[in-house]
């Protein structure tokens, strides 16, 4: 699906705030764009059902002006049986205005932050500096200056990253996907190489005071070579005169696992923990509740309650 231009008001707009990132993601949905604040939502056809619902664009909702929101959702036609979305954590506003947004406001994920005034010594743990030292002898680092020409190369690393981890959805992207992410404006790409081969990379996307990590990814090579470590050390030494902030958002799943060494490598590198907070809203009660009996189901802590088995 292409956007008409002409429809749409997306100036200055960057990142997963930009029309661009969110037609991105239209094999999930059909767009649709909050006229006040700014947003993208993604419309979908309810499973075994003639209704559909909304969700804020993977893998956080982003706008550009925030204190309009609660009014375009006021205004969400009730063809819509229900919105879910989880705000990006460094947007402005606080939990009381997520509250008068949506009827049902709960913390989410913890997402990694780093906050790039404080030494660099200070941000990063004594193993992860060990193992970034020992990384950087390695493979080089570097950003490359035009994201859409290293599409083939993210798309062969990428497509490992899915085989190791057994991604599927919205998280798996497709190469159509990465065309427009790597076209998007706010987009950086560092990237890891040895002996000329790209080895790893990380996409990041840049609004205002804060890099959010999208997307990273590395061969098995990488891997022995210690990329990981080199990466995220150059990432923090690259972004230190550029933007305040780190997000390296959270760790996959419903929940976040302290234990998990994904957890541990991400806490490695960051400051701070900020909370994003998982929102949703009931459009149409009558249709809402209608799709929640018909499907044997009960209130329940998942929303929307009609999706719990799909």
């Amino acid at each position: 699906m292409s956007l008409d231009k002409t429809k749409i008001d997306d100036a200055g707009a960057v990142g997963y705030a930009h029309a661009r990132y969110a037609e991105s993601l239209t094999e999930f949905g059909k767009l649709r764009q909050l006229p006040r604040c700014k947003g993208w939502l993604l419309e979908r056809q309810i499973p075994d059902s003639d209704y559909r619902d909304a969700i804020g664009c993977y893998p956080m909702f982003s706008c550009q002006n925030w204190s309009q929101l609660h009014l375009d959702i006021a205004e969400l036609d009730s063809g819509l049986v229900s919105l879910s979305l989880v705000p990006e954590v460094f947007g402005t506003f606080d939990e009381n205005y997520l509250r008068k947004c949506f009827e049902t406001v709960i913390p989410f994920k913890e997402h990694f932050v780093c906050d790039l005034h404080r030494p660099i010594s200070d941000i990063v743990s004594r193993h992860h500096r060990r193992y970034a030292k020992k990384g950087l002898k390695n493979v080089r680092c570097e950003r490359h200056p035009e994201p859409i020409e290293f599409l083939d190369d993210w798309v062969k690393l990428h497509e490992s990253l899915v085989a190791r981890h057994n991604i599927i959805g919205v998280r798996a992207y497709s190469r159509k996907s990465f065309a427009l992410q790597l076209s998007t404006p706010g987009i950086e790409v560092l990237r890891a190489t040895h002996n000329g081969i790209t080895v790893g990379a990380q996409l990041w996307f840049v609004h205002e005071e804060v890099a959010y990590g999208h997307v990273l990814a590395f061969s098995e090579l990488g891997y022995k070579l210690g990329a990981a470590y080199a990466l995220y050390w150059f990432a923090i030494e690259y972004f230190a005169d550029r933007v305040r902030y780190c997000d390296y958002a959270g760790v996959s799943g419903l929940s976040d696992d302290a234990t998990s060494g994904l957890n541990w490598f991400k806490r490695g590198w960051s400051t701070e923990m900020r909370t994003a907070y998982f929102c949703g809203q009931i459009l149409n009660r009558k249709k809402y509740d209608e799709l929640v009996i018909s499907r044997g189901l009960s209130a329940n802590d998942f929303f929307p309650a009609y999706r719990t088995s799909f």
